[in-house]
C-alpha cells in the first residue's frame, strides 16, 4: 500500500470520484465542482492511494501546489469515510508535502476544514486564523507548517 500520483484515466476517474463523493455531494454539490482550473498545471501534484492493496479502491487523495514564492497550497484532501482513522490521510499529507519540498517550497498552507483541524495539527500545522466558510455552513481554518 503506496500513495503515488494518478497516471491512468481510470486512476483519475477514480481520483476525481472520491474529492466530489466526500468533498461534494454532501454538500448537494454539482458534478464538476470537485474539480480545479490549475488541475492540470505542471506543478500540481496529485496523490491517491487504493487500500488495502495496490490494485484496490481509491480511498484517500489530496494536491499540492505552488501558490506563492516559497509556499505550497494542500488542497482536495479526501478520505473515504470506511476508511478513516487508519493513517491513510497522514500518508497522502507526507507524500504531497514530499512533492512541494522537491520543488523547493519551505513552507505549506491549506484552509482546513473545521472538523479536520485537529487532523492537521497532528501532523505539524498551526491554526492562522478564520478563514472563509464554505456552502454557508463549512468553516474554514488557514493552517500553516513549515517544511523542513
Amino acid at each position: 500500500m503506496s500513495v503515488s500520483s494518478p497516471r491512468t484515466a481510470d486512476d483519475f476517474a477514480a481520483y476525481y470520484q472520491l474529492r466530489y463523493t466526500v468533498l461534494r455531494a454532501p454538500w448537494q454539490q454539482p458534478p464538476g465542482s470537485e474539480r480545479a482550473p490549475d488541475d492540470d498545471d505542471p506543478t500540481t501534484l496529485h496523490a491517491l492511494l487504493r487500500y488495502p492493496t495496490p490494485n484496490g479502491p481509491v480511498v484517500a487523495v489530496g494536491r499540492v501546489h505552488p501558490s506563492a514564492p516559497g509556499q505550497a497550497q494542500v488542497r482536495f484532501m479526501a478520505v473515504d469515510p470506511a476508511y478513516q482513522g487508519r493513517g491513510l490521510g497522514r500518508q497522502v499529507l507526507a507524500f504531497l508535502e514530499a512533492g512541494a519540498r522537491q520543488q523547493g517550497l519551505t513552507e505549506c498552507i491549506l484552509h482546513a476544514r473545521a472538523t479536520a483541524v485537529p487532523f492537521y495539527e497532528a501532523a505539524g500545522y498551526a491554526v492562522v486564523a478564520p478563514s472563509h466558510t464554505l456552502f454557508g455552513n463549512v468553516p474554514h481554518f488557514l493552517m500553516r507548517k513549515a517544511l523542513h
